[in-house]
């Protein structure tokens, strides 16, 4: 084929097209000899919408396009013949155009000759209507704005167009558009995001976000023929999960929500004034967890202007924030948690020197957790013994557990505590400082399982991809470790165990190009929904801190980027996190100029047969409540009393939900305890010993130390690695 003269296709400016037929035009552009651009055809239509995508900016000033704007609008020369093609010819096209895509960009061996052909084909896409330039246009997740329009033509093919603010962009909106552009629905869906990865369009450094364009144009495009599918087919559209849109200007609800749930994030400010003056006046510390009910959070997170010792945190900073408070002088700490939360708390402070200090839960019955119930049976102990007599051996448990079990845990295996952000690097690190190790993690199921499906990922992955989990590991070390690593299976979270399949069914429908997060705690068909997004740079698997930075990371690159922008985060874990995301995003947003052109909508997956429907005639008595500037007609979650839906993910944890604001301050009042009223409230030291006859809390707390040493220094601490080896020794 002579290179100089090579046909592609653009859309005419105007255009019809018959019902059996599509018109296509084929021009030969002159380009320099030594461009070999491809073959696409872009047929003729003009469809009725768009959606966005976000990637590179345009080259500066200082950096001249390979073809200047004439060249880029109207300096090409063209000449143009009428071709067409029936509608099953040019879907038997799509392969072809894709591997003939493939083909050319692998044959530019330079990254900056790929990016001028991108440029050359931004110079080909058709115009854009301004009218379409909406945010339901908008594709999420790159660096640039981009819209996506698209259509279902009475053939039933899909159309597409698409614009950038980007040239770049421009360039891989053309590409996908002259492949997929009046495919049939099936073929567009049948095109994988891995089909792209051999395009490798990109420069040094910034490859990743290129490929991360590629994969999130083409995830709205299916997620919109989704849609058409399915009205097609007569199918009803699934009802929108639960969301909340914060802004610069206040906080509004959409969907299904539940009536009482209106005051909880929008505190009485006399309650929360109680709370200050009680807690001031008698030098109280609170440390709470994410998932407490937002009535309580609503109360505390207002307190915390007045009063700098209360502190709402994952599992682990809690006991942290408890030595700093005891420090700074609180004689007592209340803890709003589960129980090992609250033993945690008494054995750091013990650890640190604290014994005076006086810690409070939040009843007087037990506060239980299935994990942590898991972990303290008989069949725990039965995995453990298993482990034992292997060689060598670590076992890896999960922060959410008794100190009790990390004590007799110890005691039969070596033992290191982890969090859901740090057990990768936990478990990694430890096959690598002990050879031929076995490692045996508890009791998180879905947990253990998506450890063990991701460590399956990475065997697939480059060891360069490889060396950014771990640097120390490549392809070969990973394989080798699959048959050592052991996870228990008999243990969930009762909160994280309702995100099934289902939910990953509606999210996968509807918020398929969304912001995806998800703890790791979550069932497996949630985890390799969100690690696919990871690996687009649209999505985070990790503990709920590692969600909360996540969400404010990419709200503060949209205010960065100074373009109207509305962020959507389907929020795959407990329900209860809203009050701390809602406080950072307004706090991201009012503190920047931007803040005005920032939209972020925190979706909750959550069944509407766990909410309480409400509309804006619902109810007469239903009133929006205004606390400072910030105006909510009604609030996520389940209705009180209502619990979760196995239908979907489940809005609430029923043992965080004992920790109540009334319990809250009746403990504080009646500190301190001289008449002995709060005894079942106190957070006791435990008096038994293990089987070796060593105290519980000098046990227990010795996994936790040793996750903590490895925290500072990335290795397994030297006397956790000497008991290995030394219960190695013991076996044989």
């Amino acid at each position: 084929m002579d290179s100089s003269s090579v046909p592609m296709a653009v859309r005419a400016a105007s255009s019809s097209f018959s019902s059996s037929s599509s018109t296509l035009f084929s021009i030969s552009q002159q380009l320099n000899p030594s461009s070999k651009p491809g073959l696409f055809k872009l047929q003729t239509h003009k469809p009725p919408f768009v959606k966005t995508l976000k990637c590179i900016q345009s080259p500066s000033s200082h950096h001249p396009d390979p073809l200047n704007s004439a060249t880029r609008r109207n300096g090409s020369r063209f000449s143009c013949s009428a071709v067409t093609f029936s509608p099953l010819q040019t879907t038997e096209l799509v392969p072809s155009k894709h591997q003939r895509l493939v083909a050319e960009f692998q044959s530019l061996p330079e990254p900056i000759e790929r990016v001028k052909r991108l440029l050359q084909y931004a110079a080909l896409l058709p115009t854009f209507d301004d009218s379409s330039r909406l945010d339901t246009n908008r594709v999420m997740g790159c660096t640039a704005q981009v819209w996506l329009e698209a259509s279902l033509d009475k053939e039933g093919r899909m159309r597409f167009a698409a614009d950038s603010d980007s040239e770049i962009t421009r360039g891989f909106c053309y590409c996908l558009v002259s492949i997929l552009d009046g495919a049939a629905p099936e073929e567009v869906l049948a095109m994988k995001t891995d089909d792209l990865e051999a395009l490798n369009v990109g420069l040094p450094g910034v490859q990743r976000s290129r490929v991360n364009t590629w994969h999130n144009v083409l995830i709205s495009m299916q997620k919109k023929t989704r849609a058409f599918m399915a009205e097609r087919e007569g199918k009803l559209p699934f009802e929108p999960f639960p969301s909340l849109i914060v802004t610069a200007d206040g906080i509004n609800a959409k969907g299904s929500y539940a009536e009482a749930q209106a005051t909880y994030l929008f505190p009485d400010e006399f309650k929360v004034q109680q709370l200050v003056n009680v807690l001031t006046e008698k030098k109280i510390g609170v440390v709470a967890h994410f998932y407490m009910d937002p009535e309580v959070q609503g109360v505390l997170t207002a307190a915390q202007k007045q009063w700098p010792h209360i502190h709402i945190s994952d599992s682990l900073v809690m006991a942290d924030s408890a030595v700093k408070m005891a420090q700074s002088g609180c004689k007592f700490i209340t803890v709003l948690g589960v129980d090992f939360m609250s033993e945690n708390v008494r054995a750091i402070l013990d650890q640190a020197g604290f014994a005076e200090v006086g810690v409070y839960r939040m009843s007087n019955e037990r506060i239980s957790c299935s994990l942590a119930d898991a972990a303290s049976g008989p069949s725990y102990m039965s995995y453990l013994e298993s482990a034992s007599k292997a060689s060598p051996s670590l076992h890896v448990v999960y922060i959410n557990t008794s100190l009790e079990t990390k004590a007799f845990a110890h005691e039969l295996v070596p033992t290191i505590t982890c969090t859901s952000s740090n057990v990768v690097q936990t478990i990694l690190q430890a096959f690598m400082q002990v050879p031929d190790l076995h490692v045996w993690y508890g009791p998180d199921s879905y947990m253990g399982a998506n450890i063990a499906e991701l460590f399956l990922q990475m065997t697939k992955m480059t060891d360069e991809e490889i060396a950014e989990i771990h640097p120390q590991h490549n392809r070969d070390s990973i394989k080798s470790l699959l048959p050592r690593l052991h996870y228990y299976q008999d243990g969930t979270c009762i909160v994280h165990h309702l995100f099934g399949h289902e939910v990953v069914e509606k999210i996968n429908e509807m918020y398929s190009d969304a912001f995806l997060t998800a703890h790791f705690e979550v069932p497996g068909e949630m985890f390799s929904l969100t690690m696919e997004a990871k690996r687009r740079g649209m999505g985070v698997v990790g503990s709920t801190q590692n969600i909360l930075d996540f969400i404010k990371q990419r709200v503060q690159e949209a205010l960065d980027r100074n373009v109207s922008d509305h962020l959507q985060f389907v929020l795959g874990t407990e329900s209860g996190m809203v009050t701390s995301i809602v406080a950072a995003v307004r706090g991201l947003l009012n503190s920047s100029q931007n803040g005005d052109k920032v939209k972020v909508e925190i979706v909750f997956p959550v069944s509407s047969d766990s909410m309480t429907s409400t509309s804006s005639n619902s109810s007469p008595d239903v009133k929006s409540i205004k606390v400072d500037d910030v105006i909510l007609p009604v609030i996520p979650g389940v209705a009180s009393g209502e619990g979760c839906s196995i239908h979907g993910g489940c809005a609430s944890c029923p043992y965080m939900k004992m920790n109540s604001l009334s319990s809250l301050f009746k403990v504080c009042n009646h500190l301190p305890d001289e008449s002995n009223i709060l005894a079942p409230y106190v957070a006791e030291r435990f008096k038994c010993q293990t089987p070796n006859g060593k105290k519980i809390a000098d046990v227990g707390c010795e996994p936790i130390l040793h996750m903590r040493q490895f925290q500072a220094s990335k290795k397994l601490p030297e006397k956790l690695v000497n008991h290995i080896l030394q219960s190695q020794s013991n076996v044989r």
